[in-house]
């Protein structure tokens, strides 16, 4: 099956379309037939064959290339966008609803407003949706998300310095855990850990596969194993550099002392196993 990769606002993630007979390159604006109707989005890829089981649900059709008069509504649909949040905001707090507005869009027909919200539980918002309804003169739904997808809409700075992953790269969000900082070595302080949204930090999945397998290679903790100058006590492991330090006899003293681990020879490895921190989110 032939796609093209579409991307709309606020969004990393991909998404297939079926071209048709058309052809797209990369940065053309689209009109595409989406479960909300019709929607403005960018090519993010030209044509590519995918297969089948690469699908999911129903592949939707790009209707047509974007027209001037497209572009044009959506510079009407953001300035209809600040209106519907200022209105919204007013209407929140005359309904003394506890929750916080992120952010809202148009549909490409101009017929719905999604309001996006963040509340610490369920919110009763019946009545602001019927008196949105008619502020608006549209159709009104209030989705309730945490506090990744605010992230991910807003944008932000991360401890690095960077964008977000969420809001630039990431196209879904993956588990993370405290396993992943404790092979890695990291410290387990919440704040050295976690990212702007209060969650443990995306990238702690990058490097996670290749802590896991080093690990393995490397000898237990605590275990004894035959170094170049005798026996020794393995005392700590350097994943990045694969080296350990081991406790070693040496003219009746003890030293410690740094070896490669092409150098040694364990009986024990360490295993992630052993490691019994596990709260994903």
């Amino acid at each position: 099956m032939q796609v093209i990769g579409v991307k709309f606002k606020n969004n990393p993630k991909t998404y297939f379309f079926d071209p048709k007979t058309e052809e797209y390159i990369e940065g053309d604006c689209v009109i595409v037939e989406t479960s909300r109707g019709q929607e403005f989005g960018i090519v993010a890829y030209g044509r590519k064959e995918v297969l089948d089981s690469q699908l999911v649900g129903e592949l939707k059709q790009v209707l047509r290339k974007a027209t001037k008069s497209d572009e044009r509504q959506i510079f009407k649909l953001q300035s209809l966008r600040e209106e519907a949040m200022k209105i919204a905001g007013e209407k929140v707090q005359r309904h003394e609803i506890a929750l916080k507005l992120v952010d809202c869009e148009y549909t490409f027909d101009a017929k719905k407003v999604i309001l996006y919200f963040t509340a610490d539980g369920r919110v009763d918002f019946r009545e602001l949706v019927k008196d949105l309804a008619q502020a608006l003169r549209a159709r009104i739904e209030l989705r309730q998300i945490y506090e990744r997808d605010d992230i991910r809409m807003r944008g932000a700075l991360a401890m690095c310095g960077r964008p977000c992953c969420c809001s630039t790269h990431l196209a879904d969000f993956e588990k993370v855990s405290i396993k992943m900082a404790k092979i890695q070595g990291l410290s387990l302080a919440p704040n050295k850990i976690s990212g702007i949204c209060g969650k443990l930090m995306c990238c702690l999945k990058y490097e996670n596969d290749y802590y896991t397998e080093t690990i393995r290679e490397m000898p237990k903790l605590g275990s004894t194993v035959t170094t170049p100058e005798g026996e020794g006590v393995v005392e700590q492991n350097d994943l990045l550099r694969k080296e350990c330090v081991c406790r070693v006899m040496k003219d009746d003293l003890i030293v410690y002392k740094k070896f490669k681990l092409e150098e040694l020879i364990a009986k024990e490895r360490q295993n992630p196993s052993d490691i019994n921190i596990d709260d994903e989110i």
